[in-house]
């Protein structure tokens, strides 16, 4: 049986090894982690899954971005991801058991602000909603393909910017 818990509960120094084997030691490199430079993951949206034993075997983290538009707003947002699972268990759901429980927390949650995360638009947009409809004119410090960077709900932004770290208070 795989069940959830909050990431804090989490060794980092796990995370950090699952993080690795999923996605390689020059994960440090890619746009995301430019993107959320001098920022902490959001507890209230960041897991874990772990095994009956409790062995980690997934994890998912959200991070606080802003799009700052040309036009001069700074609209609010989440970046989900990475979304991580030990790579002898992939394809077995836990991912998608981790996004959905994410995305549950952050509907009950009293901010409800715009998600957005680079991934496949097959898989994000078919399973929980998804799209590039709105980040077209969004510009990001590294490479992306345009066509990956997605985002969901109601309030996300229609406007060219950039899109950059949103350190919180205290």
């Amino acid at each position: 049986m795989t069940y959830v818990v909050p990431l804090a509960q989490i060794a980092p120094d796990q995370v950090e090894a699952l993080l690795d084997r999923a996605f390689g030691p020059g994960r440090h490199a890619r746009t995301a982690y430019r993107v959320r430079i001098g920022t902490q993951a959001l507890a209230d949206l960041s897991f874990a899954a772990l095994d009956d034993d409790g062995g980690l075997l997934g994890s998912i983290q959200c991070w606080p971005v802003a799009l700052a538009c040309d036009a001069g707003d700074r609209v609010a947002m989440v970046m989900v991801g990475p979304v991580a699972v030990e790579p002898a268990v992939q394809q077995g759901g836990i991912g998608r058991m981790l996004m959905r429980h994410m995305l549950d927390a952050a509907d009950r949650g009293a901010d409800s602000l715009p998600l957005m995360l680079i991934g496949d638009p097959e898989y994000y947009g078919r399973f929980f909603g998804f799209d590039a409809a709105k980040t077209s004119g969004w510009r990001l410090p590294g490479p992306f393909e345009a066509h990956r960077l997605l985002a969901r709900g109601s309030a996300v932004p229609d406007c060219a910017g950039v899109l950059q770290a949103r350190p919180l208070p205290g």
